[in-house]
């Protein structure tokens, strides 16, 4: 009795593990929706690793180092995740079977926790060796259970990486088409430049249209993955933060008044990607905050409007212009902001500081073909891309 006693807590404790990790499985990998419990396994894994990290990185300056050593932490993070879960269901098992006594066909007198530790973990990963074996029904009732979850682990575990790293690749996708089109980091003046110059306003609707999309599609997989929210793009001038950004900053403008640009489309595409920003940010519970400071300075308007003169682009300057700008800017740019701090991505800027080359013109190939000339300095920096 005094045993039986001793052993249930231990029991309720294996039991509980095993029904909280594949809980939380079922809601990070199956479940197509927001979580909105804050008590998570994975929601504290995340908490518990991201914080650490972001603190040191936090310590490098902004750049290709940094972005480098980011880059790792979502793919290893999921790894981790993954094995999290691995290790909880096995020590789930063995702990219930451990405080049950169930026997073992071992030779020695007495079993140790560690021998029902390496059985769970055999049976788990159905490796199938036979050499400690259940000698009651109980056991093998249990045995059989623990190696049905481990096989449907594993089944979903292989069918969920494809699934992540496909929507990963269809976030990209944009983004890479964003560089010709608006600069190397990306902003709203230079997309709107770039389509004055060549005589291409009418086609900002079908490009706010895709980004539409896009941003609905983002909602959707980052909210069902947060996961995703940590991979990094490619480059370090690029990210879906800042991709965002920058169309919101765009469509605030066409809003705002932009002549010869409807501003139908800019709506639609502007409400969708808002939806987007502030329930991303809701994940991780961060409350918006303003930018410290401002991104688009009086003196930065000057620029704008002059940059965008000189192509035949006219925004609207009166004072109905300028307050409906300020009160769309408030709509988004706390949230952003947010997710900037939090995720250290860099938010971009509303007009380009310095005229350097896109992305697409940063390899030795890209520089001949365009007629430039290539530097030892870009070419260096296009060897680390080599390997």
């Amino acid at each position: 009795m005094n045993s039986t006693l001793a052993t249930l807590p231990a029991a309720l404790a294996g039991l509980t593990v095993i029904i909280i990790v594949l809980w939380d499985a079922f809601e990070a990998i199956i479940l197509p929706r927001r979580v909105t419990r804050r008590i998570r396994l994975t929601r504290l894994f995340y908490r518990a690793t991201w914080q650490p990290c972001s603190a040191l990185l936090r310590r490098l300056p902004p750049g290709k180092k940094r972005e480098k050593y980011l880059s790792f932490y979502g793919p290893l993070s999921l790894l981790l995740l993954l094995l999290v879960w691995a290790v909880g269901l096995v020590a789930g098992f063995a702990t219930l079977l451990w405080a049950l006594a169930v026997r073992l066909n071992v030779p020695a007198e007495t079993t140790a926790f560690g021998t029902y530790l390496y059985m769970s973990g055999v049976t788990f990963f159905t490796l199938g060796f036979g050499d400690i074996t259940p000698a009651t029904s109980l056991g093998r009732t249990l045995t059989v259970i623990e190696a049905g979850v481990g096989f449907g682990f594993l089944a979903i575990v292989i069918g969920y990486l494809p699934v992540l790293y496909q929507a990963f690749s269809r976030r990209e996708v944009n983004i890479s088409l964003l560089d010709a089109r608006a600069g190397s980091p990306s902003s709203a003046i230079e997309l709107l430049r770039r389509h004055g110059e060549s005589d291409s306003l009418d086609d900002l609707n079908n490009l706010l249209r895709e980004w539409e999309r896009w941003s609905s599609e983002l909602l959707e997989s980052h909210l069902s993955y947060p996961l995703l929210c940590y991979y990094r793009s490619q480059h370090d001038n690029q990210s879906w933060l800042a991709s965002l950004t920058t169309i919101m900053d765009t469509c605030a403008l066409i809003i705002a008044g932009v002549d010869g640009v409807r501003a139908w489309q800019a709506q639609l595409t502007f409400a969708m990607a808002r939806h987007a920003i502030v329930d991303i940010a809701q994940i991780f519970n961060s409350a918006p905050v303003a930018p410290d400071r401002d991104r688009l300075t009086p003196e930065d308007t000057i620029r704008a409007r002059k940059t965008l003169a000189s192509v035949g682009v006219v925004l609207h300057d009166d004072d109905a212009a300028a307050q409906k700008l300020s009160e769309l800017r408030q709509m988004y740019e706390p949230y952003v902001n947010a997710l900037s701090c939090h995720l250290l991505m860099t938010l971009p800027p509303w007009v380009p500081a310095t005229e350097g080359a896109d992305n697409w013109r940063t390899s030795a190939w890209g520089r001949i073909s365009a007629g430039l000339e290539v530097s030892p300095q870009s070419q260096a920096r296009d060897d680390e891309h080599v390997w």
